[in-house]
């Protein structure tokens, strides 16, 4: 066998591989259809939701719900895909499962693919580990903000910095990360999905209330007016950007698949669950970014419910964000823990003998259970919480990281590798129709994720130097 094959990979021996495959053979997979979806919910419905409303005032009436349905078609088409690639065809071991997305790709399409794709979803998670913390700290800000405004007025100069809010998620997330792994976080993901339909139609309902108070509904069809047509593109380019952030939950889908109890097969369960929490996603993200453009026009917020678009009911704003930040805490976990794993497991491959990495500690602290204590985890994890929040505190500009990191990882991750290892695993002839459906699918969407990335850091740039 060769490199490349279907059978290719880049372990240095059978004994290994066969380790690991009765490792994960052992492990007590309770999860379903609900689990799972309350797994894609959290992952999807974060902060971009928040951004939609800006999202669509940049594109318009037309453009707008076209670009949502557009990424939503796209996302399904991929998971799809990608949910196919969970489990490969061994001649010795049967069907392997892939525990992580980096290993389906080691395995169907080498290890120099595997290498790239690694350093596209570990940069990825590590962005979203930054970006749910920049989001948190604006909405806890926005609490307090909101009953500023309510005390002294709605022209009061009620500025607060949000970088003490930083700290606290990051505090927070710092005992959280000590939860073992991907399988033990089921309860935090359900907690999160119910908070994010919670804000998400919190501000459904602000949307519809502000558009009956204006009498009328804001925004035009080609959005908003800008000083010139280089402006309206970048502008166009971080929408773009802010959308593609949105939808895509590939980072974490193979693992999401890996807590699914079978039967039903696992594939079958993953497309259900796909379809039923895109579906609701979207149905909520045109609601959302719709009723925002509709109430305020070319006023949209950048984050609908801390830009200040809504004042009052100053209790509900409060609700919404605090929600906001439940969500958040979560959606944390379920994107880092992958990354948690993912280095660990490398790191206790390179030293398979070392007691600092390999055993576990009994610790017991007054008025809470005993519980064991890995020093490996500890550090890293510690350490990784403290980077993701300092450079959340120094790059606290939420549209323009959001757009960088959808523009950054929609294509490859999304889009290419579920396309490659789909056309390698199905054995799909090259130039036949499929094979070139498919590629023609992969093809159409880089130019829009360039697009979307390169504005995006455009944005950025310009929002850090004034």
């Amino acid at each position: 066998m060769g490199e490349g094959d279907v059978y290719d990979f880049n372990y240095e021996e059978t004994p290994l591989l066969e380790k690991q495959q009765t490792e994960s053979n052992l492990i007590n997979r309770t999860g379903n259809i609900w689990t799972a979806v309350a797994h894609i919910i959290t992952g999807v419905i974060g902060a971009g939701v928040l951004s939609l409303a800006w999202s669509m005032a940049q594109l318009g009436w037309i453009a707008g719900p076209l670009a949502m349905l557009l990424f939503a078609s796209v996302t399904l088409i991929s998971t799809f895909l990608l949910s196919n690639c969970y489990t490969t065809p061994h001649p010795e071991l049967g069907l392997i499962r892939n525990r992580s997305y980096t290993d389906a790709v080691n395995i169907t399409l080498g290890s120099t693919n595997a290498w790239v794709c690694s350093l596209f979803v570990q940069v990825g998670l590590y962005g979203m580990g930054i970006a749910y913390t920049i989001t948190s700290g604006i909405s806890m800000r926005a609490i307090q903000k909101s009953n500023c405004y309510h005390q002294q007025g709605h022209d009061a100069p009620c500025h607060y910095q949000d970088i003490y809010y930083m700290l606290a998620f990051g505090a927070v997330q710092l005992l959280l990360s000590q939860i073992p792994d991907f399988h033990n976080i089921h309860w935090l993901s359900v907690l999160a999905a119910i908070m994010s339909f919670a804000y998400s139609f919190i501000g459904f309902a602000l949307g519809i209330a502000k558009v009956i108070e204006n009498g009328y509904a804001k925004g035009a069809i080609r959005g908003i007016s800008t000083y010139s047509s280089a402006e309206k593109v970048w502008l166009v380019s971080q929408a773009l950007g802010d959308i593609a952030f949105a939808y895509p939950y590939s980072l974490i889908l193979i693992e999401i698949q890996d807590t699914l109890n079978s039967p039903p097969p696992g594939t079958k369960t993953m497309k259900k669950a796909s379809i039923i929490a895109i579906s609701a996603t979207t149905f909520f993200y045109l609601c959302c970014g719709g009723l925002g453009y509709a109430a305020f026009g070319d006023e949209t917020p950048g984050n609908l419910l801390t830009g200040f678009g809504f004042y009052e009911p100053y209790w509900l704003i409060d609700l919404a964000n605090a929600c906001i930040v439940i969500h958040l805490i979560g959606g944390y976990q379920v994107y880092c823990q992958p990354l948690f794993a993912n280095v660990e497991k490398w790191i206790s491959y390179k030293f398979p003998d070392s007691a600092l990495i390999s055993k576990d500690f009994n610790l017991k602290l007054p008025l809470i259970p005993a519980f064991q204590l890995n020093l490996l985890k500890l550090c890293f994890r510690s350490v990784f919480v403290a980077s993701t929040t300092t450079i959340g505190m120094l790059f606290p500009y939420f549209n323009q990281v959001l757009g960088v990191l959808g523009g950054f990882y929609f294509w490859p991750l999304s889009i290419y590798f579920p396309v490659q290892m789909y056309i390698k695993q199905r054995h799909i002839e090259a130039w036949s129709r499929n094979w070139v459906a498919l590629q023609s699918f992969s093809m159409f969407c880089l130019p829009v994720t360039l697009f979307a990335l390169v504005g995006s850091i455009q944005g950025l740039i310009s929002a850090k130097l004034s």
